[in-house]
Parts: C-alpha cells; sequence; structure tokens
C-alpha cells in the first residue's frame, strides 16, 4: 500500500524574506516524516529518502550544537560529535546501522553569544581563496576549501574518529549544503571508504583529474538557478557526480542538457517576473534575487521531500 507523507509540502515551503534567508532555522521541523520513511543505509544507487535525509542533516548543521544534537539524536543517531575549526564546522551522527558526516555550510550570521563577524569572515576567506593547488590523492583542488578541511581533518581527529567507527557493518555517507558541500567533497575523496557522497548548491572544488578521479558515488543537487554552483567558472575547475537538477517546479532532472536548463531557466524567470510584481506591490523589502533565493537549504530539503514517491 502507498504510504501518504506526514508533512504536506503545501504547508511547510517556507516564504523566504531577507530576515529568514539566511541559517540556522530554529523553527524548521528537522527529520519530520523519519519514521514512516526511515533512512536506508543499505542502498546501492540513488534513492529520494537518503537525499531528504541528507539535505536534513545538512540544514541542521548551521545549528549550535546542543540544538543539533537533540536533533539528530531525535531522528535515531544516537552518537554525534562535533567538529569545528576556525572556518570549518561539521558533526558526525550515528547509530549502529550508518553514520552520516557533514559540514556546515558558510556561514552569515554572528553566532549566539559573539560579538565579531570572525566566523563569517573566516568562511568568506576560504570560499575566496580559489587558487588551485595538490590535492595529495590525485588532481588539483580549491586552496581555501583544502585548508579548511586541513583544521579539523587530522588536528582535530575527525579523520581517527570516523575510522574508530568503521567497523564493516556501518554504513557511510557525507553531505553537506554550499561551503560545506564542498568540504564533505574532499572529505569523500580523502577517505574513499564510504557509500555515497551527496551535495546541495556545492561550487565546484577540483580540476578534471580531480573528477576524473573522483572514487565515490556522488549525487549533486542544483536548485534552479542556485548562484552558488556556478563558481569558481568552469574551465579550470569542474563538478563531479551525477547532476540532479531541480527544475522551476521543483522536480528533479537526472543530468538534464543544456537546453532543458534554459527552457526551465526562462519558465522560472517569467515566474519569479510574475513574484516580483506582486512583491513590488507588498513592499520592495520583499525583493530577492532567485539565484540567491534558490540556494536557500530549506527549499532544497522541502523541493527533495516532495520528490519522495
Amino acid at each position: 500500500m502507498l504510504k501518504v507523507k506526514q508533512r504536506d509540502p503545501r504547508e511547510v515551503l517556507p516564504k523566504i524574506s531577507w530576515d529568514a534567508i539566511a541559517p540556522p532555522y530554529p523553527d524548521y521541523p528537522y527529520f519530520q516524516g523519519g519514521e514512516e520513511y526511515p533512512f536506508r543505509p543499505h542502498a546501492g544507487e540513488f534513492d529520494p529518502v537518503n537525499a531528504w535525509w541528507l539535505i536534513e542533516a545538512s540544514t541542521l548543521s548551521y545549528s549550535e550544537e546542543d540544538f543539533a544534537r537533540t536533533k539528530f539524536q531525535s531522528a535515531g543517531l544516537g552518537e554525534v560529535a562535533f567538529f569545528s575549526g576556525e572556518s570549518t564546522q561539521g558533526y558526525v551522527a550515528n547509530n549502529d546501522d550508518f553514520l552520516i558526516l557533514v559540514f556546515r555550510g558558510t556561514e552569515i550570521r554572528q553566532r549566539p553569544g559573539q560579538s565579531s563577524f570572525h566566523n563569517i569572515l573566516a568562511d568568506l576567506r576560504a570560499d575566496a581563496d580559489f587558487l588551485l593547488v595538490d590535492s595529495g590523492q590525485g588532481g588539483k583542488v580549491h586552496r581555501g576549501f583544502k585548508e579548511a578541511l586541513d583544521e579539523v581533518w587530522e588536528k582535530a581527529g575527525l579523520v581517527a574518529y570516523l575510522r574508530s567507527k568503521d567497523n564493516g557493518r556501518r554504513t557511510f555517507w557525507f553531505t553537506g549544503h554550499s561551503l560545506g558541500a564542498a568540504l564533505a567533497t574532499l572529505a569523500a575523496h580523502r577517505y574513499g571508504n564510504l557509500n555515497g557522497l551527496y551535495t546541495y548548491g556545492s561550487p565546484r572544488v577540483g580540476d578534471l583529474d580531480f573528477q576524473q578521479e573522483f572514487p565515490v558515488s556522488t549525487y549533486r543537487f542544483v536548485n534552479h538557478h542556485d548562484i552558488v554552483t556556478r563558481v569558481p567558472p568552469p574551465g579550470a575547475y569542474q563538478h563531479v557526480g551525477e547532476l540532479k537538477y531541480l527544475d522551476s517546479q521543483g522536480l528533479i532532472r537526472d543530468n538534464p542538457p543544456g537546453w532543458e536548463k534554459v527552457i526551465n531557466g526562462l519558465r522560472g524567470e517569467i515566474l519569479s517576473a510574475l513574484d516580483s510584481l506582486e512583491q513590488v506591490r507588498v513592499g520592495f523589502d520583499a525583493l530577492i534575487p532567485e539565484m540567491i533565493v534558490d540556494h536557500v537549504p530549506t527549499l532544497y530539503a522541502t523541493h527533495v521531500w516532495t520528490n519522495i514517491p
């Protein structure tokens, strides 16, 4: 019998405003629906349920440690470890069946209790340092992303912790949104022994050699006009993984040809223009470029949820 999702997507599609565009999202219903759609730890190929779990984890990763820990544990991931560097933060959440490593994306808000913008500046420095350097495992990669991962990989004990959990029975899954997606990609390249990498709104990470040597099954989500997925520019840099393109209607298109993305883009532009006219009527403060709106992680999460059969 076909299941019916508890969470009606029409009720949870977030309304994006300047006040609510940046994470964290304390009122978002993380992993709601997970009991009806449990994670599938032994999936051998793309799985829409796992894609939803991993974007939920990617969205949650922007939260403070205590809040995130509680949400992971409520979803059945009883053991949660937090790893932090100057420009890198990530969680490893696991149970007896599977492990999720998720990295936090670029922050554009102050963390609670901080009076400076140090965390924001550190993330922006990592994003901007796009010189290609040797990855150490094959190919060249973005220097800022590599140095950010180095902050936690060995120095903070992340790789040692992963190895301690790698018992041959527990499956490993890496994920992240934005900068977190780039770091998850580099971590997957270094670690290698995992079941899948799912990224959301990822920038390009490495060159053609890096792409061709990449050892992990990877699914790369792009939400329509998301601007972050277009940088650094193509040529020296190449994306990795199978493209899962979310079109203007929020439907997943597998590796669509360029003309199909153009048509979807035109459809989206028309809808966006009509919406902008309504926003102008309401007030100019509501106007946000679509290429920025499409990067919001809760939109990724909502669209992925609606694509579960």
